[in-house]
């Protein structure tokens, strides 16, 4: 059989009921528009979304959903548009493939603003079909399973993005098989000792623990035979990645975990499980505080199940899990059971309780930094939760570390900004308390109250809250916050080491706030005082406004103003007496700071209007661009050999891969060679290298070479050059 009879063979094999006629033209138009590209494993690229599609199908998800899986990476890899997909297999498979897509035309300044990006474009379109996020789950999948053929580098950049996004939204779905998975992949490759090690001892005591689980399980079975509940029993063994996060937050070595396994049982009704749960109860003693009732209170992802742990008969705790099969469906596919048992309901946002995607995209709306966006979703949306409730017995739920501001805020603003304390069961406790699953929380409001400060910001875990503690301080003493605001900048580009004075010019300032989405400069300002802008990335943005202006090509007497650099004395270079003019005297004479000329390097004179004569390299661009007319104003110059002539600054540009401590070993480097920084700018690259453009004090060409030679052996740097100009 030829690989497409192949892949329909075990459609059908999980899904007699398969829709062959839509999936077959799927298949076909993807190996059509994939036709010549090669996966880095060397096979055929539709193989991919083959195997995407047959993961997705054994989830049970629908014919459309399939579909799209097949098509999934022809609008981003290929010449076929999602308006061609949209009239070739309707609005709703082009519109779960568009959701999939990554952002790849615009161009942004950092990985992390370009990850950032990719996610609102897909939430926006989660929170219109969830399968955008099911089939990104199912895609990513498959990469992970093929992960060995990439580079080193890609591969450790894709597992902790799985570890950090991937398999924590996999989890806000129930999808646990898909999670465990990838959880288990990543750990393999990010700690390769680790897991190996775990793996070898895991399988050491195999023989021993399922000789203690069949004797759980055959005691288990005795007394609920005895009752005649209907029930099936097995054992389950922990995935890899759940032991090592276990030992790493107990810091606890593998002989000290103990549950390694838990015993599954599933019954056929809610009053079964509770009457099971008293049977194991007086079978073996529970662990006081490890038990968990997710029936009544169910998580997020509609996960329902009851979780006890139990000392057993050899000391050691084990855990047991009790659910219904209904639950059962759920606690394995997550919400893709809805397409696997229940027809229609996977449309239906409300019924499947997804506010939390509807609470990422109201943050989506408020925040422009993408470093907000990704805090916020690794602190709302990826940390531990704990559910606590208000008196009248809502549950609320909050990130681990919540605190009474935090519950305030998720029940409405002006409580929060009214809150003045709280009682946590019936007692009186500070706002910085840290809240703990299933207390009951009462605010403690007052009119009197002088609301939000900033040490609240300091408080608060939840995205939201800062968010809103950050708009109450927005309206407040207006004046003071811009004066503050403007202090809090200019002490932030003294620690980087920029004098204010170069960066901090209003024109520069104002541009910034208008890039960032602020009315005016006086926005910016007081946002940055209450702490609603990271301040870095302010710097960053005046770094790259003055670095345009420093990079702008210059004709004739204009020219663009010096790198950004610490406040020093001038320097050596401005002074043009180590320069001899042919046949003119008394003339001012400077050196250019286009191309920074230095001992040593060919050079030609250009004769300003008004401002002497600028000594340029041969090599300029300003100078190879002349007009034919501004070319007579050229002028013969040499360095005089006569005079001692100190150091001159001159530019480098340095394009290397991103890594941690690079610059710390670039700027070592430069130490060991005894030469200074005086001004730097770094910008990241949407291919995750980064470009650096450093200025030094160099005191010939000789030495300009061995600078040149030496950066260029650092670990990481592709290519090292003198900037031209």
């Amino acid at each position: 059989m030829d690989r497409l009879e192949v892949f329909l063979s075990e459609l059908l094999d999980i899904n007699p009921n398969t829709d062959i006629g839509l999936i077959e033209s799927a298949y076909k138009k993807a190996d059509r528009m994939h036709e010549g590209q090669l996966r880095k494993s060397g096979e055929p690229y539709i193989v991919h979304p083959a195997k995407v599609a047959l993961i997705l199908a054994d989830l049970g998800m629908d014919d459309r959903t399939l579909a799209a899986a097949l098509l999934h990476d022809t609008v981003e890899d290929t010449p076929y548009s999602l308006e061609q997909l949209s009239k070739e297999f309707g609005r709703e498979v082009a519109f779960l493939v568009g959701g999939v897509t990554k952002l790849g035309a615009l161009v942004y300044e950092s990985k992390e603003e370009r990850q950032a990006e990719n996610l609102r474009k897909m939430f926006l379109a989660i929170s219109k079909d969830i399968r955008v996020l099911i089939i990104k789950l199912a895609d990513r999948l498959h990469n992970l399973r093929t992960i060995n053929y990439m580079s080193a580098q890609q591969i450790q950049e894709k597992c902790k993005e799985t570890l950090e996004i991937y398999a924590p939204l996999a989890s806000r779905l129930g999808m646990y098989q898909v999670k465990f998975e990838l959880e288990d992949i990543a750990l393999k490759y990010t700690e390769p000792e680790v897991y190996e090690d775990l793996v070898k001892r895991v399988r050491e005591r195999k023989a021993e623990r399922e000789t203690n689980i069949e004797r759980i399980i055959s005691r288990i079975k005795d007394v609920v035979a005895e009752y005649h509940i209907e029930s099936e029993i097995k054992g389950r063994s922990k995935h890899f990645y759940s032991i090592y996060s276990k030992m790493k937050a107990q810091n606890k070595p593998f002989e000290e975990i103990f549950d390694l396994t838990a015993i599954r049982i599933i019954v056929e009704s809610v009053k079964d499980c509770y009457a099971v749960l008293g049977m194991v109860h007086t079978l073996w003693r529970p662990m006081p505080g490890r038990f968990k009732d997710y029936i009544a209170m169910p998580k997020p992802n509609m996960y329902q199940s009851l979780h006890t742990t139990l000392i057993g008969d050899d000391g050691r705790p084990f855990e047991i899990q009790i659910r219904t099969w209904s639950m059962h469906h759920v606690a394995e596919y997550g919400i893709a059971a809805h397409w696997k048992y229940k027809e229609g309901i996977g449309q239906d946002q409300e019924e499947l309780k997804l506010a939390w995607i509807r609470q990422t995209l109201e943050f989506n709306q408020d925040s422009e930094d993408p470093r907000e966006f990704m805090e916020m979703m690794r602190t709302d949306l990826f940390s531990d939760q704990v559910f606590v409730f208000t008196p009248k017995g809502d549950v609320i739920e909050l990130p681990a570390g919540s605190t009474p501001i935090d519950f305030a805020f998720k029940i409405h603003t002006g409580i929060g900004v009214k809150c003045v304390g709280a009682r946590v069961n019936g007692k009186m406790v500070p706002i910085n308390y840290v809240l703990q699953n299933g207390e009951v929380v009462d605010i403690v409001t007052s009119n009197n109250s002088k609301g939000p400060s900033m040490d609240w910001l300091a408080i608060a875990k939840s995205s939201h809250a800062r968010q809103k503690i950050r708009q109450w301080l927005k309206k407040q003493d207006r004046t003071q916050n811009v004066e503050k605001g403007r202090e809090v900048l200019e002490k932030a580009v003294k620690r980087k080491g920029y004098d204010p004075g170069d960066l901090v010019r209003a024109h520069w300032v104002a541009k910034a706030a208008k890039h960032m989405g602020y009315s005016n400069v006086n926005e910016l300002y007081a946002a940055l005082s209450y702490g609603g802008v990271v301040v870095n990335r302010t710097i960053t943005k005046l770094a790259d406004f003055y670095q345009e202006e420093y990079d702008r090509k210059v004709s004739g007497e204009v020219e663009a103003p010096a790198p950004a650099k610490q406040k020093k004395p001038a320097q050596t270079q401005e002074d043009g007496s180590r320069i001899i003019v042919d046949g003119m005297g008394g003339m001012m004479v400077r050196l250019a700071r286009c191309c920074s000329p230095v001992p040593g390097d060919t050079i030609i004179g250009f004769i300003t209007k008004g401002r002497g004569v600028s000594v340029h390299r041969t090599d300029c661009p300003n100078i190879q661009g002349l007009s034919e007319g501004d070319k007579e104003r050229l002028i013969e110059v040499a360095w005089d050999v006569s005079k001692s002539f100190g150091t001159f600054d001159a530019d480098f540009s340095i394009l290397a891969d991103d890594r941690k401590g690079l610059f710390s070993d670039i700027s070592r480097t430069c130490v060991e060679m005894d030469v200074n920084i005086s001004g730097v700018n770094l910008k990241t690259n949407s291919d995750g290298s980064v470009s650096i453009t450093m200025t030094l004090s160099i005191g010939s060409v000789d030495e300009m070479h061995k600078v040149l030679r030496v950066l260029s052996q650092v670990e990481s740097v592709r290519e090292v050059y003198r900037a031209r100009g």
